[in-house]
């Protein structure tokens, strides 16, 4: 395509995991991040693929030329321009954030994928992506997208309380963790409230943002919330614990998954890994971006962020720290285990 910037072979392999980001403007770091955590833990093979405006290109190419081999050999990457198939570009780019609706174009864009994770800059895996991508198994025969709720009490919900336009189930869903399966979402019919026949993904999105752009506030979610509403067969919800955010525990911790099992994905929405209003969020992202690839997982990563956490006792959040440790300890305990069982059995040939 026009501008993609290729730099690896084509992602042949069944094996790949492919993930998805957009970025634009300021969020070069907050992209590398979120992409170095998906690699630190996960098994299988990643894909990447980074969507970026024309000035970020150079700098992810050569940000990630400088990481270690022993992880730039776990992954492949391409660059592609930030491109809107249908509808007037410049109405899209400005939807909601910078470049966001990018996310609603990428059954059109990336033809050749037949499954794809699209996460938001601001995310951090505290697990290995292969949980994530293993729900694409789950999906039945109808569902060919999972998303988490927007919230888990209606009383308390911003599209419960404010939506003026359809949004899914009872609380709505946020789209900054979309697990899709693209080949069902390009040859699927959707219903809709324009037509009384079904429209592909492509023709419904622009009448359909025509329609509804004086109602909805949060652009690209908004408008996939109205396709859910009209398709909900068509969506699997996951749950809290995969796109964990601020509301999760900001005003008493109301996500019953991550007290149960931990937080899966760290969503850090509301600019919380800048400021000072969540330091629980704040200390994870650092903790993460100063984690020098090749050192001691537990010594380097996870002792320094049970300190920074002493720090945030004070807010409701920092005082349920294992919700936030229960994965990524239980995670790099596998992560040791297999390496003890691959030493052993390299030294049990001699």
């Amino acid at each position: 395509k026009p501008g993609e910037q290729k730099h690896s072979k084509e992602p042949s392999s069944l094996q790949c995991m492919h993930l998805a980001v957009v970025a634009c403007g300021d969020r070069l770091e907050e992209t590398l991040i979120m992409l170095k955590s998906a690699l630190l833990f996960s098994n299988r093979r990643l894909c990447f693929h980074i969507f970026a405006e024309d000035s970020l290109k150079p700098e992810f190419g050569k940000k990630l030329k400088e990481w270690p081999s022993s992880y730039t050999k776990k992954f492949e990457y391409n660059i592609y321009p930030i491109t809107f198939s249908v509808g007037n570009a410049q109405e899209w780019k400005k939807l909601f954030k910078p470049c966001a609706a990018q996310r609603l174009f990428l059954p059109v864009i990336l033809k050749d994928v037949d499954s794809l994770l699209y996460v938001d800059t601001d995310v951090l895996f505290l697990r290995p992506v292969d949980d994530i991508w293993h729900i694409l198994t789950e999906f039945n025969s109808t569902q060919l997208a999972a998303m988490a709720p927007e919230h888990e009490i209606p009383k308390i919900g911003w599209y419960s309380r404010f939506a003026r336009h359809p949004y899914y189930g009872t609380t709505g869903v946020n789209s900054g963790v979309m697990l899709m399966n693209l080949t069902r979402i390009r040859n699927t019919q959707f219903k809709n409230s324009m037509i009384p026949s079904g429209l592909t993904w492509e023709e419904m999105l622009y009448p359909l943002y025509q329609k509804y752009k004086n109602y909805i506030t949060w652009g690209d979610q908004d408008l996939l919330n109205i396709i859910f509403y009209f398709n909900p067969e068509c969506l699997y919800v996951f749950p809290c614990q995969w796109n964990y955010r601020p509301d999760h525990c900001m005003y008493g911790s109301n996500c019953k998954g991550a007290e149960e099992e931990g937080v899966s994905i760290l969503h850090g929405n509301r600019g919380v890994y800048h400021d000072d209003k969540q330091p629980t969020f704040k200390a994870l992202y650092e903790v993460i971006r100063d984690f020098p690839f090749e050192d001691n997982l537990f010594q380097s990563l996870y002792y320094p962020l049970q300190s920074k956490f002493l720090d945030t006792v004070h807010t409701l959040c920092g005082r349920i720290p294992q919700v936030f440790l229960k994965q990524i300890e239980k995670t790099m305990k596998k992560v040791y285990e297999n390496r003890v069982i691959v030493y052993l059995g390299a030294n049990h040939r001699y």
